[in-house]
C-alpha cells in the first residue's frame, strides 16, 4: 500500500506511533516554498523544498528535474530527521505532483516505508484536522543515508533502444503538440502512447480505484509494470503515475529521468505532433 488516508494518519498521530511527516512544497520565487510551510502545515511536518531536496542542477543534457546526488539528499534526510525506525507519510499542497515526486525519491534512495497522503493538506483539512503555522519541531536524529538507485530509471539512450511500452503522462495538448510552455518544443516521442497522470486521480486528487487504473491502463497495452518506460516533461507527473500503477499493484515501470525535456532539448531527436 503506498497512501495513507487522513484517518488513518490521524489515528498514527494520536496513538504516538512513530511517523515522519514530510511536507514537499514547491513554489515559484526564493524563499516561497517555506514561507507556504509557515503559513500552514500539518502539526509535526518536516519541511522538504522540493526544487532543493528533490532534483539536482538542471540543464539541456540532463533536463529540468536530474536526479539530486547522495550528499545533497542525505542533507535533506537530516534536516527532516528521516530514520529508518519511523515510516515516512510525504503531502503537498497542490495535486499531488510533489508529494508523489517525494515519494519516488525516497523510495529510489532506499527508505523502504513511504506513503502519500491521499488527496493532500486538502484532505487533511476537509477532515476537520487543524493545520498550525511557524518553523515547525526541530527534527530527531537523523538515521537514514541515502542509498540510491532503488527504483528503476531510464537513460536518453534507454529510451532510444527500448522495445517496449513508452507511456507519456503529460495531458493531452502537450502530448499531441497543440501547446507547450515549458520545453523547447512541443510534441511527444515516437511511439509513446499517452495517459495524463492526472487521469489517475479522483476530483478530490485522491487516486482513483486500483480496478478503475488497471482498466485504464490495460486500454493501452499495459497490465504490468514490466518494460515500460514512463516519462513526463521533467519527473513529475510520472512521478505520480509510477505511485498509481503501484497503488493498483503494478510496480516495476522504469522512470526515465530527463523526460520531455531532455528529449525536446537535442535538435537531433525526432518528434512527433498531432493534427
Amino acid at each position: 500500500m503506498i497512501t495513507i488516508t487522513p484517518a488513518e494518519l490521524i489515528q498514527r498521530v494520536r496513538s504516538s506511533m512513530k511517523t515522519s511527516i514530510v511536507a514537499s512544497v514547491w513554489e515559484p520565487g526564493e524563499g516561497a516554498s517555506l514561507e507556504r510551510f509557515h503559513m500552514e502545515h500539518i502539526p509535526n511536518s518536516m519541511f522538504c523544498d522540493a526544487a532543493l531536496a528533490l532534483a539536482g542542477i538542471p540543464s539541456s543534457l540532463a533536463g529540468r528535474n536530474p536526479l539530486p546526488d547522495a550528499e545533497q539528499l542525505g542533507g535533506w534526510f537530516r534536516r527532516m530527521g528521516l530514520n529508518a525506525e519511523s515510516p515516512v507519510v510525504v503531502y503537498d499542497h497542490h495535486k499531488g505532483l510533489m508529494a508523489a515526486r517525494a515519494w519516488w525519491i525516497f523510495k529510489w534512495a532506499g527508505i523502504e516505508d513511504v506513503r502519500i497522503l491521499d488527496g493532500g493538506l486538502k484532505a487533511w483539512v476537509d477532515a476537520g484536522e487543524m493545520v498550525v503555522g511557524g518553523p515547525g519541531n526541530f527534527p530527531p536524529t537523523s538515521t537514514i543515508r541515502p542509498n540510491l538507485g532503488q527504483m528503476p530509471t531510464s537513460s536518453l539512450d534507454d529510451v532510444k533502444s527500448h522495445q517496449g511500452i513508452l507511456l507519456d503522462c503529460r495531458e493531452r495538448s502537450r502530448f499531441s503538440g497543440q501547446k507547450e510552455s515549458l520545453d523547447l518544443k512541443a510534441g511527444h516521442i515516437p511511439g509513446a502512447v499517452n495517459v495524463p497522470s492526472g487521469d489517475m486521480l479522483n476530483d478530490d486528487l485522491t487516486f482513483k480505484d486500483p480496478v478503475e487504473i488497471r482498466r485504464m491502463l490495460a486500454a493501452v497495452g499495459i497490465e504490468s509494470g514490466d518494460n515500460v518506460i514512463v516519462y513526463s516533461g521533467s519527473g513529475l507527473h510520472s512521478a505520480q503515475m509510477i505511485a498509481a500503477m503501484h497503488h493498483a499493484d503494478l510496480p516495476g515501470a522504469s522512470l526515465f529521468v530527463g523526460g520531455w525535456s531532455q528529449w525536446a532539448a537535442d535538435g537531433s531527436n525526432p518528434v512527433v505532433r498531432v493534427d
